[in-house]
């Protein structure tokens, strides 16, 4: 089949067999581009798509985008189920296997050392939400009588805002501080905007954490211990996932016979989001 090459990501060679009915970018299925002691993840994809003008049309393109990153994380999650992938960006893209070769050779030395930072640990996602408190129904709320009637209810609605947010954030940094003594690195995200991730309620806390494959249980425990403990809060775990926010991202490669690379586009997965 000829086309472009979408890459998923690098490893090490591994003995395991990737899912017979697994289905990549485009629906191509992936396959392994060996060199030199690592393995390249790639698929074909249509040119049409995903050279670099039609690619960039295509990041505009909410639906397109949804499906093309479903499709990668399937691939990064049959990846991360038998070995410890490095995972690249969304719409890494290159002209031939020659240029998936060349990126290999040159960023070798930061592939290995990365791969080795990996081994055997997976990611966890972890966010803290500030629920929103109920409506407080209009025939219990005491009418303001005059003007400064109404200025001290907003000014208690404020402290009482103000106390809980105090409180989210105590909370979120206690939290924040042990799982990170139970993980071998953490990260914090930017919290997520409630408009644009749907999810009910204020983030407060958007972290990811490297945590080993086989202490995985443990770590989901310590979670779960957590939640109901602080009155009003929410938190969320996702994982484990490939870990997205370890790496130092290799896209911005310069490498011959790139044809392009969704540098600006978005991270899939749970770190970054």
């Amino acid at each position: 089949m000829t086309g472009l090459r979408y890459v998923y990501a690098v490893c090490r060679p591994f003995g395991a067999p990737l899912q017979t009915a697994l289905k990549g970018v485009a629906g191509d299925p992936p396959r392994l581009l060996g060199h030199r002691g690592l393995i390249a993840v790639v698929s074909h994809v249509p040119e049409g798509d995903f050279a670099e003008a039609p690619l960039h049309r295509h990041l505009e393109d909410l639906d397109w985008l949804t499906e093309t990153a479903r499709a990668h994380q399937q691939v990064i999650d049959a990846l991360t189920a038998v070995t410890t992938p490095l995972p690249l960006r969304l719409a890494t893209v290159f002209r031939d296997d020659s240029g998936v070769r060349v990126m290999m050779e040159e960023r070798e030395a930061d592939f290995l050392r990365t791969l080795d930072r990996l081994e055997g640990r997976v990611e966890w996602g972890v966010k803290v939400y500030v629920e929103r408190e109920p409506a407080v129904p209009s025939e219990t709320t005491a009418k303001p009588a005059s003007g400064r009637d109404y200025l001290r209810q907003r000014r208690m609605q404020s402290r009482a805002h103000e106390d809980s947010w105090q409180r989210a954030e105590r909370f979120a940094g206690r939290l924040h501080a042990t799982l990170s003594a139970h993980a071998d690195g953490a990260r914090l995200h930017a919290p997520q905007n409630s408009a644009l991730s749907k999810a009910p309620g204020q983030n407060v806390l958007n972290a990811a954490y490297l945590v080993p494959r086989a202490e995985s249980e443990e770590f989901v425990e310590l979670v779960d211990r957590t939640k109901g403990e602080e009155p009003g809060m929410r938190v969320e775990l996702t994982g484990p996932w490939a870990a997205y926010s370890f790496v130092e991202d290799p896209a911005d490669s310069s490498a011959a016979g790139e044809s392009s690379s969704a540098a600006a586009g978005a991270d899939i997965g749970e770190g970054g989001s």
